[in-house]
C-alpha cells in the first residue's frame, strides 16, 4: 500500500521528530519549573505590560479636567456593597452619599480621575498592599470598583451631554483600570532586553509549523496520495 518507501519514512521521521519535540514542550524544564506554553506566555504578557504604560500621560491629560464639578447620582458599582463606592469618592476629595444600590457624588471630575489613576499606577505596579492599606479592601477589587464607577459615571455624563468628559472617563478606564487589572502581578520586562529570545520564539514557530506540515504531505506522498494528478 506504501507507493514510495523513501517518503513515507522520512515523513514518518518528521512526524517523530515533531512529536518528540511536542512532548519535550509540555515539560517543566523551562525557566524554573515552568513548560515552554507557561514560559513564552510569560515572556510575552511581561514585554506586553512594558509597552502597556499609558497612566504618566494620562495624568498629564487629566489637568485639563480639573475644575469641571460633578452632582450626578449613579448606580453603585458593587449593588451589594454601595459604603465602597462611597468611600472611593470620599478619598477622591468628592462627596458622596449612599442610598440602597445608588450613589451621590458631588466633587471636581478632575480630582476624582486623579485618585482613581493614582490607585490605578499602584496595582499596575503591583502594589496591592499600599492599597489595601489605603482602603481596607483588597486591591484588585479596588480598581474593579473604579472600572465599574466609571462604567457609570460615562452613563450619566452622557445623560448631561458632557461628551468630552465621558470620552475622557472611558480612556481611563480602557489604557490605565483595565490594563493595570490585567497585568497584575506581572513582571514587566522591555523586549530589547529579550530581543534573542523573542526572535527564536518566533523563529521557531514558522518552523515547527513548516515541519508539521512537510511531515504530512511526505506521508502522504509516500502513500501514494499526489494531488498532481
Amino acid at each position: 500500500m506504501i507507493a514510495d518507501k523513501k517518503i513515507f519514512l522520512i515523513g514518518s521521521a518528521l512526524l517523530v521528530g515533531f512529536a518528540v519535540v511536542f512532548c519535550i514542550m509540555f515539560m517543566p524544564i523551562f525557566g524554573g519549573g515552568q513548560n515552554a506554553l507557561n514560559y513564552f506566555d510569560n515572556l510575552f504578557n511581561s514585554i506586553s505590560k512594558g509597552s502597556a504604560y499609558y497612566i504618566d500621560d494620562l495624568k498629564t491629560q487629566n489637568e485639563a479636567f480639573e475644575g469641571r464639578e460633578l452632582d450626578l447620582t449613579i448606580a453603585a458599582a458593587i449593588s451589594s456593597r454601595p459604603e465602597q463606592s462611597k468611600l472611593l469618592f470620599w478619598k477622591a476629595g468628592a462627596a458622596a452619599e449612599a442610598d440602597g444600590t445608588q450613589v451621590t457624588v458631588r466633587g471636581d471630575l478632575g480630582r476624582i480621575l486623579a485618585a482613581c489613576l493614582e490607585d490605578a499606577d499602584l496595582l499596575f505596579n503591583n502594589q496591592e498592599e499600599s492599597l489595601r492599606a489605603k482602603y481596607g479592601i483588597a486591591g484588585r477589587e479596588v480598581i474593579y470598583t473604579w472600572w465599574a464607577l466609571l462604567k457609570e459615571l460615562d452613563k450619566a455624563l452622557k445623560k448631561e451631554k458632557r461628551f468630552e468628559d465621558a470620552k475622557f472617563v472611558m480612556t481611563v478606564q480602557a489604557k490605565a483600570i483595565e490594563v493595570a487589572f490585567n497585568f497584575f502581578g506581572i513582571e514587566p520586562q522591555n523586549i530589547m532586553d529579550k530581543i534573542g529570545i523573542v526572535v527564536f520564539a518566533l523563529a521557531f514557530y514558522v518552523i515547527y509549523t513548516l515541519w508539521f506540515g512537510f511531515s504530512i504531505m511526505y506521508l502522504f506522498e509516500g502513500w501514494g496520495m499526489d494531488l498532481e494528478h
